[in-house]
């Protein structure tokens, strides 16, 4: 476990949306189900809490911003599905 209290997963996942994001233009976005599908294609749904709690950690840094129908949102309370995009 990490110094933060983020153990193994939480970290691959944070990795994964970093590069994910990474790979696409500055005004793009992913689901959390791209980093999910990425660590485990056959197991991905079981993964969704832990990207979503992937991207809120990444959100309290700065890092990205989490987003519903484009309005910046707290993950953790967020019903339904969100984006991932990195600040505007």
């Amino acid at each position: 476990m990490a110094d933060d209290g983020t153990d193994e997963l939480g970290g691959r996942l944070e990795r994964r949306i970093e590069e994910l994001l990474d790979g696409r233009a500055a005004t793009s976005s992913i689901c959390p189900s791209d980093a999910a599908r990425a660590e485990d294609p056959d197991d991905w749904r079981d993964l969704m809490p832990a990207a979503r709690d992937a991207a809120g950690r990444l959100a309290a840094r700065g890092a990205v911003q989490v987003t519903q129908r484009g309005e910046v949102v707290d993950v953790a309370t967020a019903r339904g599905p969100v984006r991932i995009r990195r600040p505007r």
